[in-house]
């Protein structure tokens, strides 16, 4: 039934991509790399991309708005994380071996939460690649990537409040609050549909 669900969801609106791995934590790497390839070799004309989670609330608007005066090139936003070290525990969802990475640090990467990157990235960072070895840990994998392109990641911040605008913590729904945001973590569907629903009654009575 489920296979029978994607193939009308694909046909009806082609928005699936399906790739031969396992879609499981583990290997979400896997998935990240192979997502950059595709959008260096399938998207050459974009201008930005989004990774996003399925949980994640997205303010589309003021993500726009906020990305005309971003660079065009060699740029990654969102919350960037600079003090990230390995989880040695191999009870932990997050555990790192030594031997996957020696080192006793991360260099800066953004949380995979959601983050935005101008296009270009797509295809270096598939290249670079090649030459990392890979980590269970996706964003943490990207920022190894960065590290060797000499790209840092920028954060996403409000010059006026000085706030992250990619806020990784859950928040209960306010309007004025998420206007001012360009992502929120940690939502359900049903939450996320009921967010919707909010916004669409209030532009329609903003727009009155």
């Amino acid at each position: 039934m489920l296979a029978l669900s994607l193939e009308d969801e694909s046909r009806n609106h082609g928005d699936i991509i399906q790739m031969s791995f396992q879609d499981t934590y583990q290997n979400l790497t896997i998935k990240t790399v192979m997502m950059m390839n595709w959008l260096a070799t399938h998207c050459p004309k974009a201008s930005y991309v989004m990774k996003v989670d399925a949980d994640i609330f997205v303010n589309v608007f003021y993500l726009l708005r906020w990305l005309r005066s971003s660079p065009r090139q060699s740029f990654i936003t969102g919350s960037v994380i600079n003090d990230g070290r390995p989880r040695r525990d191999s009870n932990s969802k997050w555990h790192v071996s030594a031997e996957q990475y020696p080192e006793d640090s991360f260099p800066p990467y953004v949380s995979g939460a959601g983050y935005v990157f101008s296009a270009d990235m797509a295809g270096r960072i598939s290249r670079a690649s090649r030459f990392v070895r890979m980590i269970p840990l996706e964003d943490v994998y990207v920022g190894l990537c960065l590290r060797v392109l000499g790209v840092r990641p920028v954060y996403c911040i409000s010059l006026l409040s000085l706030r992250n605008l990619f806020e990784i913590r859950n928040l209960e729904y306010n309007r004025c609050t998420f206007a001012k945001l360009i992502i929120v973590n940690g939502f359900k569907p049903s939450q996320l549909q009921r967010v919707k629903g909010y916004r669409n009654v209030n532009e329609h009575y903003t727009n009155i």
